[in-house]
């Protein structure tokens, strides 16, 4: 067997795939399904300062490829998550990523400051959620560097900036998050999308526009991916319609050291154990001894 091991800032991963927030809850529900020591990584569900109900109306709909959603980051608040959920996952032998999200500077502020207290090890800074109104901080290079520095300046803990691909060049934005002292970044969240019904011609959600994922954006969030690893030095973390081995693998080729996955799960819950598996058969069969080997080396025309 290969070896999977890789390592962002210090943290091992025994294998790069991880689950992404927001698909996975705090991994109670998928625990009787999953053996939590078996992925790289979870990262939790979007927590905020206070308990969130999400957004009202309908939430979720499948369409062709994918799903769209406007859940509106439901979260039981991070102290809530610090004193009955975090623990647990810090007991299941994975990597923990505490994805935080807030209304403003003034919010991630005051979860860091909670998260201090802990020993949660990495913070997922999302500053890219397509599911609440107003613009996210992490839509400008100026509102990312400045959230970053500020994040960056009360933690030693590893500081993973997760971004949007709502933007005109993402990887300007990843160049941001690495000048204001990110140790790595994650892409890509969620596209803008929206549904009508034609009975009604309103707008499916009451939110007018959703989120668009599943195995439909892959092609983009792989491109993002390259287009952002050829130019920082930081880790990568890709995201983004990964739905089997071989386009994990992809994502590692075009310069990800670990792959969030998400949407593939509500189909089968057993899928990240198979993509570990076909990573590491396609890595045997093809003669690679280590998945590091493969990692940014795509080769351009």
């Amino acid at each position: 067997m290969a070896e999977l091991k890789v390592n962002i800032n210090g943290n091992e991963f025994k294998n790069p795939v991880i689950v992404s927030s927001g698909v996975f809850g705090y991994g109670r529900e998928y625990e009787e399904f999953v053996d939590l020591s078996k992925l790289g990584g979870v990262a939790t569900k979007g927590t905020t300062l206070y308990r969130r109900d999400g957004n009202p109306g309908k939430r979720i709909v499948e369409v062709p490829s994918g799903l769209l959603f406007s859940v509106g980051l439901q979260n039981p608040g991070i102290d809530y998550y610090i004193e009955n959920e975090l623990p647990n996952l810090l007991s299941k032998g994975t990597n923990v990523l505490s994805n935080i999200a807030g209304s403003d500077i003034d919010e991630y502020v005051a979860i860091v400051e909670k998260l201090e207290e802990t020993d949660a090890p990495i913070i997922e800074l999302n500053i890219s959620c397509p599911n609440t109104s107003g613009a996210p901080l992490g839509t400008s290079c100026a509102g990312t560097e400045k959230i970053t520095s500020i994040i960056r300046k009360m933690t030693k803990k590893t500081l993973i900036v997760k971004l949007s691909p709502n933007v005109g060049d993402i990887a300007e934005i990843a160049l941001a998050a690495e000048a204001a002292g990110a140790d790595a970044v994650s892409l890509i969240n969620s596209i803008h999308a929206m549904k009508i019904e034609l009975g009604s011609r309103r707008p499916f959600f009451h939110n007018n526009v959703g989120a668009y994922s599943g195995e439909a954006i892959f092609p983009i969030a792989l491109r993002m991916v390259w287009e952002t690893a050829s130019k920082v030095k930081i880790p990568v973390l890709g995201i983004g319609g990964v739905t089997n081995g071989e386009e994990a693998l992809q994502m590692m080729v075009a310069g990800a050291t670990c792959v969030e996955m998400g949407c593939a799960i509500f189909r089968d819950p057993y899928a990240p154990l198979k993509i570990i598996e076909q990573m590491n058969e396609w890595l045997d069969n093809n003669g690679v001894k280590d998945i590091n080997e493969i990692i940014g080396s795509v080769k351009p025309w």
